[in-house]
């Protein structure tokens, strides 16, 4: 069990961790960063129960809780989203802005994401009303991009431990390759926006990116690298995720709109995406701070 303070619950969790070990008849803590993070060694639990019983604990406190297998915890393979989770923005919420439609869009992309709208669908619905906007807009928009905090530290660390990366994301091209230049994925899968005469036209190039391929990006980078699928992380916040996250050896929901996390195994509710390194067992000496 990875015991993980967001923000400001750092104070609370040295009592909380004190009471777990009780109602769990747990061992001593493993602080994998102190004050912050640690793991806690379950033996004759189970998992489930073991979480639920950590969940009433914790109770609102701001502090995520993992349960695993301790084999195998550091991955080798990693396929993460890109839009509310490796980056703050959703990138069609600030395209929007500059048709003045940023409420009405941002609504779209909330439902989509929580799984109540066909994404294709919604997808198309939304890039049509960008239609004739002057494509150095795209530039100006990605100036407003903003990284997840511990992002840069995640992929730093995660390459020099040798995981093989990749972005893949439903939002555009422009965005997601600009971002994984810039932290090092090793791969990119997202869709292409149509420009045509200089100008947004409107529409997507085929084919679209979808739930399905985000799933499959992860199945044939394992298969590539030769690593099982009990070995592979995954990461994500919408609906279009879940295949993704449930096909990984440990599919996290970051941040995730209400229906993605209550489908989800685990989840990081408020930790930052450092999170990800200490729920597999980093320790915060091998983070690299980027």
């Amino acid at each position: 069990m990875t015991i993980i303070a967001g923000s400001g619950a750092e104070a609370v969790l040295p009592e909380i961790v004190s009471t777990l070990r009780a109602a769990l008849a747990a061992p001593e803590p493993d602080w994998l960063a102190p004050g912050r993070a640690c793991d806690l060694l379950l033996t004759d639990r189970d998992a489930t129960m073991a979480e639920a019983v950590a969940r009433q604990v914790i109770g609102d406190a701001a502090i995520d809780v993992l349960v695993q297998p301790a084999a195998g915890r550091r991955k080798r393979v990693f396929v993460a989203d890109l839009e509310s989770t490796i980056i703050e923005n959703e990138m069609l919420d600030e395209l929007a802005d500059f048709v003045g439609l940023r409420a009405h869009v941002a609504e779209i992309t909330r439902r989509a994401m929580n799984g109540e709208l066909d994404f294709a669908a919604a997808l198309a619905e939304r890039v049509a009303l960008l239609k004739g906007l002057p494509a150095t807009v795209l530039d100006e928009a990605a100036t407003r991009i903003r990284l997840m905090p511990g992002a840069r530290a995640l992929l730093a660390t995660l390459r020099t431990a040798g995981v093989r990366t990749a972005l893949v994301s439903g939002g555009f091209t422009v965005f997601a390759e600009r971002i994984a230049a810039e932290l090092g994925f090793e791969q990119v899968a997202a869709n292409r926006l149509d420009i045509a005469e200089g100008r947004i036209a409107g529409t997507v190039a085929a084919p679209i990116l979808t739930r399905e391929t985000k799933r499959d990006t992860l199945l044939q980078l394992a298969q590539q690298y030769g690593v099982p699928l009990r070995a592979t992380l995954a990461i994500g916040d919408g609906a279009n995720d879940l295949p993704m996250l449930d096909a990984a050896g440990l599919g996290i929901a970051f941040h995730a709109k209400p229906a993605v996390a209550a489908a989800s195994r685990w989840r990081l509710d408020h930790a930052d995406l450092t999170g990800v390194l200490y729920a597999q067992g980093y320790r915060e000496a091998e983070i690299i701070a980027a």
